[in-house]
């Protein structure tokens, strides 16, 4: 079992490159970090997306699809500059311990 810090830490880099390309809301993240294999809970999912909101990394939008109110959020300039900053130590860190030779 992945240690909670660094399976939140894998979380945020999938949120943010989702947010970058287009606006993501709860559910939707949910389903997609699921198909990566990430088994979420609500209750993980909604306080990372507040605290990343909190951080610069994200803003949101609120939106009525079908009634219901939907709380869309996309990367901010902050987030953008911190996943290209996170994509650098990625490969860094892969070509260390995955291709370690």
């Amino acid at each position: 079992m992945i240690d909670r810090e660094f399976f939140l830490g894998f979380v945020k880099i999938h949120i943010l490159y989702h947010a970058i390309k287009e606006p993501i809301y709860g559910v939707e993240i949910m389903r997609e970090l699921a198909r990566h294999g990430y088994d979420l809970s609500p209750g993980t999912l909604y306080p990372t997306l507040h605290r990343m909101e909190r951080d610069g990394y994200l803003v949101s939008r609120r939106e009525v699809v079908e009634g219901k109110a939907r709380k869309y959020y996309r990367a901010t300039d902050v987030g953008v500059r911190m996943l290209e900053q996170s994509k650098k130590q990625i490969m860094e860190l892969v070509r260390e311990v995955v291709d370690e030779k």
